[in-house]
């Protein structure tokens, strides 16, 4: 049976105001974030980050911040003269609005050497990535992308996808329909957000989102939709599990990411679904409890068990 767990996309400097003009550091990403979360509550020694890194001083940093946390990067490839996106959080109360510098990233060669990108994924039970990691590509470097995603999982990985929806990021809506409903071709589990697939496919409802890609033949899915319950179908049987409500929270940003890691790390556990979705709500309610994408580890772990 395959071992570790690999999600595959751009991790990026963050920035997160503080008081006055004061601004704060650090990493983020959409399936990093869903990964760190996953490294907080998983039981697996073999973790890794796939991307593309630069050789500057902040790469060098975020490598070294994702060794200290037992992340590795497999066999990600090092770009000459490369170095990272860079993201900056504005909050108004707790809603967040983000302003990117990112057009050069490394990451957006991840798929450059796509020898290197088959051996990170190889021997992995779980896979995961997202409509982001796609957006980042371009067209040629996504075809090598979703081809390795299928080869691993016709050798026993699993696929975990959530479409992420960000029209900045794609020429236009109808190459975002044709890419995202390919790689849901080859997904296990998908785990969309409902205002996403609202936007993008005009779905009516969460269970039209969910009906839309069983048909499509994913056998599990995860229909996030912000503070309100999470929709759940799996192999056709579908219910409810409610969120965990916070008065008061302090910071959106990465809430969606963290449910994904809690809920893919509570069947990674051998946890049914909606035990899993429960516990996922839990864990997207102490994030946004903390300000910036990545909750500690121990505040993950408690949030997890509750």
């Amino acid at each position: 049976m395959a071992a570790g767990i690999v999600a595959i996309g751009e991790c990026m400097l963050e920035l997160s105001g503080q008081s006055g003009h004061s601004w704060r550091m650090g990493f983020g990403g959409d399936t990093f974030n869903t990964l760190w979360t996953i490294r907080a509550l998983s039981e697996s020694d073999n973790i890794d980050y796939v991307s593309a890194f630069g050789d500057d001083p902040f790469s060098k940093d975020q490598i070294a911040f994702l060794q200290e946390n037992d992340i590795g990067i497999a066999k990600s490839p090092i770009i000459s003269g490369a170095r990272p996106g860079l993201y900056a959080i504005t909050l108004k109360g707790a809603e967040r609005s983000f302003t990117y510098w990112r057009s050069d990233a490394a990451a957006r060669q991840l798929a450059s050497n796509p020898a290197a990108l088959a051996k990170s994924l190889e021997q992995r039970t779980l896979v995961y990535f997202s409509g982001i990691t796609l957006a980042i590509l371009d067209a040629p470097s996504r075809r090598t992308l979703l081809q390795a995603i299928a080869a691993a999982r016709t050798h026993g990985s699993h696929i975990a996808f959530d479409p992420n929806y960000r029209p900045r990021l794609w020429p236009d809506a109808a190459t975002a329909r044709a890419v995202i409903d390919e790689a849901l071709k080859i997904t296990d589990i998908a785990l969309p957000t409902f205002s996403d697939e609202q936007e993008l496919y005009g779905d009516a409802s969460p269970e039209a989102t969910a009906q839309r890609l069983e048909e499509i033949g994913v056998a599990e899915i995860v229909v996030k939709n912000g503070e309100g319950a999470a929709l759940i179908s799996h192999y056709e049987d579908m219910f409810s599990v409610p969120a965990s409500h916070v008065a008061e929270p302090l910071d959106t940003t990465g809430a969606g990411d963290a449910f994904n890691g809690g809920y893919l790390s509570a069947r990674l556990l051998g946890l049914p679904p909606r035990e899993a979705a429960r516990r996922a709500h839990h864990v997207a309610a102490a994030v946004v409890q903390i300000r910036g994408a990545l909750a500690p580890f121990d505040i993950l772990q408690l949030a997890f068990d509750l």
